[in-house]
């Protein structure tokens, strides 16, 4: 028999800034009928305001993260990503970790897993663009919330070698850093003919 492991409200991202951030871009980009998939919901939040006027899946690594977000009422799935999960999606969301981090500077917790993202950053974020073709219908958008810390033109670059283009939605400046929402799109030349 697995132990259960107690629910540790602590070992979840709670909403800040950014979520904020993302919650308002979702509400500016869903259309009605989008399919919504949002990779490591954390506590939530964003699902649980957009499952009431659509479709929506999410996901997070974290147990205590899908505890919090199931006591909301959103269909969330323990997994990395998207490992396992079927689109297409018109509308995928990830708010990733994006915190350059070095080594000496990781927590060893479930909270590590919102906030790690390298060292540059962007390690996750690598790891999702190179990932979420599959999963997306041909037509079908990402918003990314990045920081100005994570390297805008990088983050860029590496969805552009994956086929996609990109371009700012929403920025907020905040104490040392400004946060964006990226707008993600396949580049017009990976579209498939209709």
């Amino acid at each position: 028999m697995i132990p259960v492991m107690p629910f540790d409200p602590a070992q979840v991202y709670q909403p800040e800034a950014d979520t904020c951030l993302l919650l308002d871009a979702s509400r500016r980009e869903i259309r009605h009928g989008d399919r919504v998939l949002e990779i490591g919901t954390g506590s939530g939040t964003i699902a649980s305001e957009l499952s009431r006027v659509t479709n929506l899946v999410a996901t997070d690594i974290n147990p205590h993260a899908v505890h919090c977000a199931k006591e909301r009422g959103v269909e969330v799935i323990r997994t990395d990503l998207f490992e396992g999960i079927r689109g297409p999606f018109d509308l995928v969301l990830f708010n990733p970790p994006y915190l350059p981090t070095r080594p000496e500077e990781r927590l060893d917790d479930w909270l590590e897993y919102a906030l790690d993202g390298g060292e540059s950053g962007r390690d996750v974020i690598e790891r999702f663009a190179a990932g979420v073709g599959p999963v997306l219908s041909p037509e079908g958008r990402i918003l990314l919330l990045i920081s100005s810390l994570t390297g805008v033109s990088a983050v860029k670059e590496i969805f552009a070698s994956h086929g996609f283009s990109s371009d700012i939605l929403l920025d907020e400046p905040i104490e040392g850093e400004t946060l964006l929402v990226l707008r993600i799109v396949r580049s017009l030349q990976y579209l498939p003919v209709k």
